[in-house]
């Protein structure tokens, strides 16, 4: 499924979510137009490598948790991302808050960070991309908008079309998705997707969403009226 956008409309501009997008494209056009050679150089510099931050012995490797939210390794990869964050984010950053939204964003992207090095922290492989802390944004959204439409383009044997589909349905699928292929990558070597970035920064989210949502206003209180009796008036009969 290939979604297309949400019938969710926001009340604010989400000025959080547009200049994270401005900043992952930014870095991006960076990396394209840097020489051969020097762009594999500022993977590695930038990039999150596991084994240089647990066994390097380089303070300055902590710095790579938050610049590779901003990198990614490919025009496909970048396109995927900061569609599903122009497609989620803005509701998100709606309900929270920018500010609450941005901390929740970085939260859920060390978070991703955090599960794919916990599988594997012994990589040499960098890890790039903001799809941890996107998976923390679509959780939000399950929390927050399960009942939403989502319009998707839907493969139904050799036809493709586009359905309306709920955000709760939409949302579980391409989490099981994640988990059985992160599943499926265990013990597998080198690079390729961080599957386990997914899982961690989305399980971030759900749990993080409850303290950084804005709760719904409480409904207003109705005062009891007692009854006028008919038989009743002011002669007392």
């Amino acid at each position: 499924m290939i979604p297309i956008r949400d019938l969710n409309p926001t009340r604010n501009t989400p000025w959080v979510t547009w200049t994270l997008l401005l900043l992952c494209g930014l870095v991006f056009v960076w990396q394209a137009v840097l020489p051969v050679g020097a762009d594999r150089d500022f993977v590695f510099s930038y990039g999150l490598v596991p084994r240089r931050l647990m066994f390097g012995h380089d303070p300055a490797a902590i710095v790579t948790l938050f610049t590779s939210m901003f990198m990614h390794g490919g025009l496909m990869h970048i396109i995927g991302n900061l569609w599903f964050l122009r497609m989620f984010g803005d509701n998100v950053e709606d309900n929270m808050g920018p500010v609450r939204f941005a901390l929740f964003y970085v939260l859920c992207g060390l978070a991703a960070a955090a599960a794919q090095i916990a599988m594997n922290p012994a990589s040499g492989v960098p890890m790039v991309g903001a799809s941890g802390a996107i998976a923390g944004v679509l959780a939000a959204y399950l929390v927050l908008f399960p009942h939403a439409r989502v319009v998707a383009l839907v493969p139904i044997f050799i036809f493709i079309q586009f359905m309306e589909i709920p955000a709760f349905v939409f949302i579980a699928l391409w989490f099981a998705l994640q988990f059985f292929s992160g599943v499926g990558s265990l013990g597998a070597a080198g690079g390729g997707v961080a599957y386990w970035a997914h899982i961690g920064g989305f399980v971030a989210g759900l749990a993080l969403v409850f303290l950084f949502r804005t709760p719904k206003p409480p409904a207003p209180r109705i005062a009891f009226e007692r009854p006028q009796m008919p038989w009743r008036s002011d002669r007392g009969w």
